[in-house]
């Protein structure tokens, strides 16, 4: 199996023939009965020291069996050797920050990145600083202190694509973590490109329905092991339910990413050619300064789009309000088409400075295109559209 579409059907599935299963078992169990004090023990130092699995379980916070099916899965999608869940995105990256803590001294970052990720990165909350770089800046950056370099491609919420072997090639020994969660692995398989880990939160496209939130790493077993250790000691492991509901899943996840791209790649369209929309960021368009990855390191150029509208803040806000089949809210790679205005919602923890530097504008709205019918979608955003004429500008 090496096509996303089969490996999302049968990936962490292996063991179902043996349990007479056809549906992923869920197993809720917090402790697991320890018969041979000699065996728990043994299966305890295993998965406290960052094992994928022992003999006994032992209890919830070091290995769940419904949890792990799905990591299994999710490395088979990655083409990783190993993967690691956790509570949300944030913990996942929580972990990665702590573990690069213990390799090194500092970690260079890409902005932009997802607001909270950037806030967490900044803030230097967990003991780690951060260099903000640009990609051009990474290789002269690097030195024998740097932990990790982490980017985010496609960026949030500017759509801007990064070329992942161009920044593994400068951070040359330093490992290189990617936050995945617009591509998805049906898209984009950043290991392929020399990463060493690959994030997602979980909750998005993985989730794909709006009811789990979650968070993985795909990466090397090395690094499995280091976080799997902070998830022990920290507690940030996945809920079960979570794990269930996120593999089961994955088998429309490449149903889902294509339908919504088709429809955004339409939508894209018509918002460039919009007279009340002043710039559409979104890389399948021709004229897109990061088309040139599309179709090589991306599949295809997904499904968000950033959009500005002219009438600035007033105006965004009025799209908000007026939209009736878009849900206005923040997360994105849900069924259904979201809508949300990143400078007031998910990266209002940056400042005026770092928002405009990365791109960010008053009049800008982030656009997560669902799999209803297009002409429904677009319907409602040129309904929503007009509705902002006449709005301050601000």
């Amino acid at each position: 199996m090496s096509h996303p579409e089969t490996l999302g059907v049968h990936a962490g599935r292996e063991d179902f023939a043996e349990l007479s299963v056809h549906a992923p078992p869920l197993d809720l169990s917090t402790t697991y009965p320890v018969r041979d004090l000699g065996v728990g023990t043994a299966s305890f130092d295993a998965l406290v020291g960052g094992k994928a699995n022992a003999e006994n379980p032992i209890y919830a916070r070091l290995h769940n069996p419904t949890v792990a099916r799905f990591e299994q899965a999710l490395a088979q999608l990655e083409g990783t050797t190993d993967a690691v869940a956790f509570g949300s995105g944030m913990a996942a990256l929580s972990a990665c920050l702590l573990a690069a803590g213990q390799r090194g001294q500092h970690v260079l970052a890409v902005r932009p990145v997802y607001g909270t990720s950037d806030h967490l990165l900044d803030s230097g909350l967990l003991g780690i600083p951060v260099r903000w770089v640009k990609p051009s800046e990474i290789a002269e950056a690097v030195d024998a202190d740097t932990a990790l370099v982490m980017i985010e491609t496609p960026a949030n919420p500017t759509l801007e694509l990064i070329d992942i072997a161009a920044v593994v090639k400068a951070a040359g020994d330093v490992p290189v973590l990617v936050d995945s969660t617009f591509a998805t692995p049906v898209l984009q398989q950043p290991v392929k490109q020399g990463a060493r880990l690959v994030m997602h939160s979980a909750t998005k496209f993985l989730g794909g329905h709006g009811d789990v939130i979650a968070g993985v790493v795909a990466c090397d077993d090395d690094w499995a092991k280091s976080l799997r250790q902070v998830r022990a000691a920290t507690g940030g492991l996945l809920h079960p339910l979570g794990a269930y509901l996120l593999h089961r899943g994955l088998p429309t996840l490449a149903l889902r990413v294509e339908k919504a791209q088709a429809n955004a790649i339409e939508i894209a369209t018509r918002l460039a050619a919009h007279p009340l929309v002043a710039k559409v960021s979104y890389p399948g368009l021709r004229e897109d300064a990061n088309a040139r990855l599309v179709g090589t390191q991306m599949r295809g150029p997904g499904s968000l789009m950033a959009f500005e509208v002219l009438g600035g803040h007033a105006a965004a806000a009025q799209v908000m309000a007026a939209v009736r089949l878009a849900t206005p809210a923040v997360s994105l790679g849900s069924v259904d088409t979201l809508i949300q205005h990143p400078a007031g919602l998910t990266h209002r923890t940056l400042d005026a400075g770092t928002q405009a530097e990365c791109g960010i504008t008053p009049g800008m709205l982030r656009l997560s295109v669902g799999i209803e019918h297009v002409e429904d979608i677009w319907n409602d955003l040129r309904d929503a559209l007009q509705a902002s004429v006449g709005a301050k500008v601000a």
